[in-house]
């Protein structure tokens, strides 16, 4: 297990630096891609045109801020050659950007469909279970974050086993909408809109997720991808190899 002051401590103050860079740079994107998903779904549930536009105006800000954070463990690969906690700590930052800048493309995915709506005119249904699935994705979003900002492995978890929560909701939601479209076939096109939005915001969760993934991997050691909760939880309390757990053991198909 590592904590903040293991990851910091070395010889050279300069790649200390370089580490505490890159980090803070990735940090940064994520409060950007943060306040984008919020803008998305406020944009949506308000038929605000203008916010809309912005959200997708910001994209390729995002996208460029992955470019650059690329470049930059690149760099610290070629010349630092870091090893354990750090070099889990480049890889994990290398694949944590991959998942913010796809969640951007989510929320302007969403921002289209608000653009759409706003010029379609009536407000369709649906707009409370966006509302209210939006809010729970972006509250993980941020604890993700705040997890790999502070090495914590247990809030981390947290966001993975939300994720089913959101899961639930999201189909709960759809057959709603589904059958709403079924007894007003009028509203097919508006639903549909909606659908889709809300679609992007349970992907917004599985990349919330895939990020609180890589925290654990950076704090414990253990790629815990495509694990069950329950060995993920082990994992993260430190008791996996006492329940006999194995990373080369097929995830339980009711535990993800």
């Amino acid at each position: 297990m590592i904590n903040k002051e293991s990851l910091t401590h070395h010889i050279s103050q300069q790649f200390n630096a370089e580490l505490e860079e890159v980090r803070s740079h990735l940090l940064a994107m994520g409060g950007l891609v943060e306040k984008q998903v919020n803008d998305a779904v406020t944009a949506l549930i308000e038929a605000d045109s203008g916010l809309a536009q912005q959200v997708r105006e910001v994209d390729e800000q995002i996208n460029q801020m992955e470019r650059n954070i690329d470049e930059e463990c690149v760099r610290i690969l070629a010349r630092r050659q870091p090893a354990a906690s750090d070099l889990r700590l480049i890889i994990s930052i290398s694949k944590s950007v991959i998942d913010l800048e796809r969640i951007g493309d989510e929320s302007t995915k969403i921002a289209r469909r608000a653009i759409q709506l706003c010029e379609e005119g009536e407000s369709p249904r649906g707009y409370v279970e966006v509302r209210h699935i939006g809010d729970q994705v972006r509250n993980m979003v941020r604890d993700a974050l705040d997890a790999f900002a502070r090495f914590d492995a247990d809030l981390a978890l947290s966001v993975a086993q939300y994720d089913k929560t959101i899961d639930r909701e999201y189909k709960t939601a759809l057959r709603e909408l589904v059958t709403y479209m079924m007894e007003d076939p009028r509203s097919i096109s508006r639903v549909l809109s909606v659908i889709w939005a809300l679609r992007s915001l349970e992907r917004i969760g599985d990349h919330a997720r895939n990020i609180s993934e890589l925290v654990i991997y950076l704090v414990r050691g253990t790629d815990v991808r495509h694990m069950g909760l329950k060995r993920m939880k082990a994992e993260v309390e430190g008791t996996a190899s006492n329940e006999g757990e194995s990373a080369n053991v097929p995830a339980e198909p009711d535990d993800k």
